[in-house]
């Protein structure tokens, strides 16, 4: 695929950029001639896939000091950022009201909060120069329910909600705010868990691609694959009953109750959701 010269020369921060659908992002933005600088919580994996890029340092997204710091370093080092893409999330796999008080707030904390202070940050350096482009990773979770990751859903709700409505408050900016949202994608995250019937998992170079194509034409939101788009529209607009029905019968609800803990062990101690 040839993509329009927008992407090449932009400076492009990505959080959560060590591992998963964050590197195969700047990886690729990296190969489309942006210069590209990841922060992750990880400072060994983020010094270990990092050195091929124009800039690494460890980032905690819940910290204010630490993401300030962050983009700091990333203008000092490359200009003024023209993109940060907020991809940092973390995932609890089990029943809601089983899950620890501990895990629940880890999500909240980086799916939203580190979200919502990104945004903030970056946009406080774009509003003034009149240019830029906040690109929130959230999920298929945000629009449809699904059973065992109750709260993760409930922090993928509030990206949407919050990206949309940040960007109606900057509308005619200059500004743009987006949010993907991937369906199962093949990374770690999703270590021991189910399939549901008829449809194929995203691969991160899947979400990458779609957030280079934001990159070139901003919109509000984008779907991954786009061809989920009619069946979560099918099962959004359907009455409750029938859609819940549908996803017994496509196996949805059993993806993330009927999962191999011990496939997850090692995700889970890493995260912070244990």
């Amino acid at each position: 695929m040839m993509w329009p010269m927008p992407v090449a020369g932009k400076v492009i921060a990505v959080t959560g950029g060590a591992r998963g659908i964050g590197l195969a992002t700047a990886n690729l933005l990296h190969r489309l001639g942006a210069e590209v600088a990841i922060g992750d919580i990880d400072e060994t994996a983020i010094n270990e896939t990092g050195a091929g890029l124009e800039f690494h340092r460890r980032l905690d997204v819940t910290d204010r000091q630490s993401f300030t710091e962050f983009l700091d370093a990333v203008e000092d080092r490359l200009g003024p950022i023209d993109v940060l893409v907020n991809n940092a999330g973390v995932i609890a796999v089990g029943s809601a009201v089983e899950e620890s008080d501990a895990a629940t707030r880890r999500l909240l904390d980086v799916n939203i909060y580190g979200v919502i202070l990104g945004t903030k940050l970056a946009s406080q350096r774009m509003l003034p120069r009149g240019r830029g482009h906040v690109i929130n990773i959230a999920s298929l979770g945000g629009l449809l329910p699904t059973a065992g990751i109750a709260t993760y859903c409930a922090t993928k709700h509030a990206v949407l909600g919050f990206t949309d409505t940040v960007r109606l408050e900057n509308r005619g900016s200059g500004v743009h705010f987006s949010a993907v949202l991937p369906t199962l994608t093949n990374t770690e995250m999703i270590a021991g868990v189910g399939h549901a019937k008829g449809f194929r998992n995203a691969e991160p170079d899947d979400v990458a691609r779609a957030v280079a194509g934001l990159i070139v034409k901003p919109k509000a939101r984008v779907l991954v694959p786009r061809s989920v788009g009619a069946a979560v529209a099918v099962q959004r607009f359907l009455p409750q009953r029938l859609a819940e029905a549908l996803g017994r019968t496509l196996g949805t609800e059993r993806v993330f109750t009927a999962v191999d803990v011990g496939q997850r062990t090692g995700y889970a101690k890493r995260a912070g959701t244990c």
